[in-house]
């Protein structure tokens, strides 16, 4: 039987245990807070339900439907709201936010109850070993043949087997849980200094509300959780609710990095953040980890000699060359004179509501993006994202 150790219990690490077990392994999945809050929007997109509706019961999960989604020019007044709900399909919804600790718990249970074991424990190290790896915890040794490392942006996985991300390979998210006010709309605002954005996502007990920008533009955390509540306070954005600050590391990779991600070796395998599989615009990502995890499992289960590297090839080819695309497009949509065309063009063209729609629910490609908006015969705006995508 196959020994894995899964280490980080969020989605990345509990889908590949669970589908680990569902193909036999005997696993231990490593975590000494999950299921917990996680300060991110928490949006769940359509794709990422359906990987484990079959696991997991969807309607019942504690979650908001999020009805539309408003993005502000930051550098004017103007703003435009862009529907997201299709009323010909009553699920899965575009997009939910889900409370994280219900739905990763819905995953752990899900795992549990075909035979993972849930060590409540801190990884101190890992340490390759003749038969595998040994992963020293709070609680004791344990060692397993394989060893799959789901455990965020400072993953030790990736810290002792590959190598830690750069600064420039990270970026912050920051910003307040607003308690006791949540909606059906998200509020977006793209910045150019720093080049981030902020947001606003309602979930089923309140709002996540928060600011993403590089870890490498050399403003304080500090500072862009000062901006989020400056930007509250002039969008009128919770002022009644009690504030729960928070900061985060996010992996936030340049196309250069996805075409080289070191995400697998002898024994041993990355997932979702730990593998810095996130969109570098939207920041989403559940999708990506939810079908990594998958993808580790099948390589694992394989039995195949060189499973590790097959897994990274598949990884590059079908997720990382995406994502690359997304990279080249970032500045362009963090440009305020770019983000300023696109929310005039949002409030004036339903079809580039559509392209926006199908972009935050994760069914518009970014190796399409740029066709579909000359499509719409927003030919400035096509060109100016154009222009700026090829001469990177």
């Amino acid at each position: 039987m196959m020994d894995v150790a899964v280490i980080g219990a969020g989605p990345a690490g509990t889908w590949t245990a669970y589908c680990l077990a569902q193909r036999g392994a005997r696993v231990v999945l490593i975590d000494p807070s999950h299921p917990r809050e996680k300060p991110c929007g928490g949006g769940v997109t359509a794709r990422a339900l359906a990987l484990v509706s079959a696991a997991i019961s969807i309607d019942a999960l504690p979650s908001t439907i999020v009805r539309s989604a408003r993005f502000i020019d930051s550098t004017g007044a103007r703003g435009a709201v862009v529907p997201l709900e299709q009323p010909a399909v009553e699920f899965p919804p575009d997009l939910i936010v889900a409370s994280r600790t219900e739905f990763d718990a819905a995953l752990v249970n899900a795992a549990r109850d075909i035979g993972v074991e849930l060590l409540p424990s801190r990884v101190r190290d890992v340490e390759p070993a003749a038969r595998g790896f040994t992963v020293r915890t709070d609680a004791g040794p344990r060692a397993a043949r394989f060893i799959v490392g789901a455990d965020g942006a400072t993953s030790i996985v990736r810290r002792r087997l590959a190598a830690p991300f750069r600064r420039d390979q990270l970026s912050i998210a920051t910003g307040f849980f607003a308690h006791g006010q949540s909606g059906d709309e998200i509020v977006v605002e793209f910045t150019a200094d720093p080049a981030g954005y902020l947001w606003s996502f309602p979930r089923p007990s309140h709002l996540a509300i928060g600011m993403c920008a590089q870890a490498d533009a050399g403003v304080p955390a500090a500072a862009l959780r000062g901006r989020v509540a400056e930007w509250m306070r002039a969008n009128r954005l919770a002022p009644k609710a009690r504030l729960e600050p928070y900061s985060w590391p996010i992996p936030s990779l340049s196309a250069d990095d996805f075409q080289e991600l070191d995400i697998g070796g002898s024994g041993w395998f990355l997932t979702g953040d730990a593998a810095g599989l996130v969109d570098p615009i939207t920041r989403e990502g559940i999708h990506f980890a939810l079908l990594s995890g998958a993808w580790a499992a099948e390589a694992i289960a394989s039995g195949h000699p060189y499973a590790p590297y097959v897994y990274s090839d598949r990884v590059r080819a079908e997720i990382g060359s995406e994502l690359a695309r997304a990279a080249r497009f970032k500045s362009a949509f963090f440009d305020g004179p770019i983000a300023a065309s696109l929310v005039e063009a949002l409030a004036a063209s339903g079809a580039i509501r559509s392209v926006m729609a199908d972009l935050i629910a994760g069914r518009q490609r970014y190796d399409t993006l740029k066709w579909r908006l000359l499509g719409t015969f927003e030919i400035g705006l096509a060109l100016k994202i154009g222009r700026r995508y090829l001469t990177m």
